[in-house]
């Protein structure tokens, strides 16, 4: 019976990965999936030898302070793979870890698909040296980054992005303002602040702080959509229980996202997710100072939010690090909810964006290739 290693070091690697278990299922029933993972994995049966809370970290100085339990995790699957010997592994993003495995997986000759390309057309530009020597085959879900693939001599495949056909709204806008018992008067903002805690330490105060002033001066209600890695305790030491004009939702947070007039949205995956709804957002995003200070002269692109990346433009306002307070993201709210025209611009923009992700159905066209590795190599 053969053996797959898959890897998700995050809650958006964890869902991806699942689809393509899936899918990968349909065609082999018989084979059997270990590794690094969370709920949705385990639910497609997924053998969790570690779970992703051990490796979500942002940032070099967060990462330092995770070092032994990511050793711990690196050394046990170090021992999975020599005890099972799989067949293939499928690394899904969380490049600092699954890099330095895939190295290790290579030099013991197990074939690697990488799906969900690491940063390298924003920065560290050299990994795609290190991915050129260890990687089998390179899963892209944006389509510019082929380009630098095939100019790298990197076999990589555009496979579609994987929340195309999944991001959509559970029920209509009456419905879920009757099912958690919303205003139909005044604008609706849905707070999107992270799935790290790193994220929500460093972005909640800024977030109830503007809240709290936006209701003194117009009559706005908040949504805040709390990520499944985010304990209700934790984010109550940033939030009071019970903020006036503001409900914390646990699920349908795709619904409220496209039922609300506004969402402010950290940078990462939640931008690309909003757009794919419709709705028009604010992006933003803070990291420690000693983590983003050394490290933002190397970035090589301008933009930080993927949906203004993908544009090519600048679409939605970005707030980042220094302009990320309370003042500045109060006049932007205010100023993207009194222009209706910009707002059609930016839904313009967002179904622009959704054509350039292509028809594809990423999970499928993954399990294919992993197919391929498999059973062809």
């Amino acid at each position: 019976m053969k053996s797959i290693l898959i890897v998700a070091g995050e809650n958006s690697g964890d869902s991806h990965g699942a689809d393509v278990v899936r899918e990968f299922k349909r065609r082999h029933s018989d084979v059997v999936f270990f590794g690094v993972g969370g709920e949705r994995l385990a639910e497609e049966g997924v053998e969790i030898c570690s779970s992703i809370k051990e490796l979500s970290a942002v940032g070099i100085f967060e990462v330092i302070t995770r070092l032994p339990q990511i050793r711990r995790v690196f050394t046990l699957l170090e021992n999975e793979v020599q005890a099972r010997n799989p067949a293939a592994a499928i690394l899904i993003d969380s490049p600092d870890f699954n890099l330095r495995l895939a190295k290790k997986l290579h030099k013991s000759g197990i074939p690697i698909l990488y799906y969900i390309s690491p940063t390298v057309w924003a920065w560290r530009s050299g990994r795609l040296k290190i991915i050129r020597r260890v990687v089998n085959r390179m899963c892209l879900i944006f389509p510019f980054e082929k380009k630098l693939y095939d100019d790298s001599g990197i076999p990589a495949v555009f496979v579609g992005h994987p929340l195309k056909d999944k991001v959509t709204a559970r029920m209509s806008r009456e419905e879920f303002l009757s099912e958690y018992s919303l205003p139909r008067q005044g604008p609706l903002i849905t707070l999107l602040p992270g799935s790290r805690r790193t994220e929500i330490k460093n972005h909640m105060p800024v977030l109830i702080s503007a809240a709290r002033r936006l209701r003194t001066e117009i009559p706005a209600h908040f949504l805040l959509v709390l990520a499944e890695s985010i304990e209700r305790d934790y984010l109550h030491r940033y939030l009071p229980r019970g903020e006036e004009g503001i409900d914390v939702l646990t699920r349908d947070g795709y619904d409220a996202v496209a039922h609300s007039d506004l969402v402010l949205s950290a940078c990462g995956t939640a931008n690309l997710e909003t757009a794919l709804l419709g709705t028009p957002f604010i992006a933003f995003y803070r990291l420690s100072p000693l983590t983003y200070y050394p490290f933002h002269r190397l970035v090589k692109i301008r933009a930080y939010s993927i949906v203004n990346i993908l544009a090519g433009k600048t679409v939605v306002p970005e707030l980042i690090q220094g302009r990320f307070s309370t003042a500045p993201l109060v006049g932007a709210t205010k100023a993207l909810l009194s222009s209706a025209e910009r707002r059609a611009k930016m839904k313009e923009e967002f179904r622009r964006i959704v054509d350039l992700l292509g028809q594809e159905k990423a999970s499928e066209s993954v399990a294919r290739e992993l197919d391929g590795i498999v059973f062809d190599t």
